[in-house]
């Protein structure tokens, strides 16, 4: 699928404002407001708008302490209950399988230390995981999902 400029527009807008209702956002790309639903709909079908998502501040739901946790593991043999374990863990917000040091790197929200020695202690209980090392979150410089769009084909 080749994005074109509308496209590329259309996308700028939602990454800044999810929110944005379809005559509104029909009118700043001068589209009818048929022609928008279609395109949004193919961008869906295609895969390039994977969702559309509210971010709420974790301090109001007493999630004070963030932290990122290295695990490292003897074998890829127990990888698929890994997998499920981590779906099922509400605490661990985001999990990448990288290379380097460890297997996997988490993104984890606890209340406290008291929760995080709990879930780390679940997390070492996994069968395959070695060990693990873990990075606290003082502040954060900058979170986003937003990306530069370029002109090509997808």
């Amino acid at each position: 699928m080749l994005l074109d400029e509308i496209d590329i527009k259309i996308l700028n807008i939602l990454q800044d404002e999810g929110r944005t209702k379809r005559n509104v956002l029909a009118d700043a790309v001068k589209l009818s407001l048929p022609s928008l639903s279609e395109r949004l709909k193919k961008l869906e079908e295609k895969g390039i708008i994977e969702g559309y998502y509210t971010k709420l501040n974790l301090k109001n739901f007493g999630l004070d302490l963030m932290v990122f946790i290295t695990i490292h593991t003897d074998s890829s043999k127990y990888y698929e209950a890994f997998a499920e374990n981590v779906k099922n863990t509400d605490e661990i917000l985001e999990c990448y399988a990288v290379l380097g040091e460890g297997s996997h790197v988490m993104k984890a929200v606890v209340k406290d230390s008291i929760s995080l020695e709990k879930l780390l202690s679940k997390i070492q209980s996994w069968k395959g995981v070695k060990r693990t090392h873990s990075r606290f979150v003082l502040s954060t410089i900058k979170e986003t999902t937003k990306i530069k769009i370029k002109p090509k084909e997808l």
